[in-house]
């Protein structure tokens, strides 16, 4: 699964504009994750600018990713030919599962032959979106916002105002840290219907 998340870039007198409030605007970075669903490790990250587009990280999310895939999940943001083309070029055994977008246009083969992403709205328009994310596995996208929510609070969701390279250093150790921490011990959770 491939996401982003916001991170603020915390100074050395951050906790002054907290206490005593502030007119410039808090400056942030945005990390870039591709997470394993079955184990719940991170297995690649990248941080950038806040205005950089998600879906342009896609590739160099992959490129760090040697193992094989069988899906790259991703929410509506990614839905766009580069991430197909991406995956395809990396991957080419794995299943994209993108939502697509309200305004999504099938391609002009659709009918004849449908690409994997003219597959989705398809479905979607066949039996809806609710069984559409059952079929397809998009449900375990859900997974990705717990990790950043456990990564929040466990790392924290600032970062120091440092040089680039060593924001990705910042980023790389709680990344170790994050993976060494569930090498520890996974909770076994089971539901209570």
């Amino acid at each position: 699964m491939v996401d982003s998340t916001g991170v603020k870039l915390c100074g050395r007198g951050d906790w002054l504009v907290e206490k005593h409030g502030t007119r410039r605007r808090r400056a942030w970075r945005k990390l870039h994750i591709g997470l394993d669903a079955a184990t719940g490790r991170i297995g690649t990250a990248t941080l950038t600018d806040h205005d950089v587009d998600d879906a342009s990280q896609v590739g160099r999310l992959l490129d760090r990713i040697h193992e094989p895939l069988d899906a790259v999940i991703a929410d509506g943001a990614y839905d766009q030919s580069g991430v197909h083309a991406a995956v395809n070029k990396r991957h080419p055994e794995a299943v994209v599962v993108v939502p697509p977008r309200s305004t999504a246009v099938l391609s002009d083969t659709a009918q004849s032959e449908p690409t994997p992403r003219d597959r989705h709205p398809q479905a979607i328009a066949e039996g809806g979106r609710r069984a559409w994310q059952a079929t397809s596995g998009y449900n375990v996208r859900a997974l990705v916002e717990a990790f950043f929510s456990r990564y929040k609070h466990v790392i924290g969701e600032g970062l120091r105002f440092h040089a680039d390279d060593r924001q990705q250093t910042e980023i790389g150790v709680a990344v170790l840290v994050r993976n060494r921490m569930l090498d520890r011990g996974r909770p076994d959770s089971v539901r209570i219907a």
